[in-house]
């Protein structure tokens, strides 16, 4: 409407008057759309394991690509579709994270156990878990495929089980 005017404002000077007027800037985060289904799968999830103490958490290793639930109104429901060129694997514990591990191209189930097989014990001793640790991942069809739960059980990996869409 300004340049309708010919009025010509920079972006530092709406960011400064708006923080002069205690605004601030936000974007809202992009998740996910959650269903019904999705929600009632988290609170049962919260539900079982809210309880748990932070000795518990402490054994977790969360590994994958991972995000937090924001509130609905700051938030952008998202639809997964395609894919990129580049994946990232990491993983990290209540005391700290692994290193990051790239992989060009196309990530497909046997690719995510290659993964595994090349990083995760090496992670597990990084992070100093011991033997009594439990991996946590998403939910992504990959991470789920029989080749990934067969290596998974394969190898003696106790699996935190995770709702859908988170």
């Amino acid at each position: 409407m300004l340049e309708e005017t010919g009025t010509k404002v920079s972006i530092s000077t709406v960011k400064r008057v708006l923080y002069r007027h205690n605004l601030k800037d936000r974007s809202a985060r992009k998740k996910p759309l959650l269903q019904n289904r999705h929600k009632k799968d988290l609170l049962r999830f919260a539900t079982a394991h809210g309880d748990k103490d932070r000795t518990f958490w402490r054994i977790v290793m969360f590994g994958g690509k991972r995000g937090r639930l924001g509130k609905p109104k700051n938030t952008i429901p998202t639809v997964k579709h395609g894919g990129g060129s580049i994946m990232l694997w990491g993983c990290f514990d209540a005391g700290g994270s692994g290193a990051l591990h790239k992989r060009d191209g196309i990530m497909r189930q046997e690719n995510y156990v290659d993964i595994l097989k090349q990083h995760l014990k090496t992670a597990v001793r990084k992070l100093k878990l011991g033997c009594k640790w439990v991996f946590q991942t998403d939910n992504d069809p990959k991470h789920t495929s029989k080749v990934v739960a067969f290596w998974l059980k394969d190898n003696k990996v106790k699996v935190l089980e995770w709702p859908s869409k988170h």
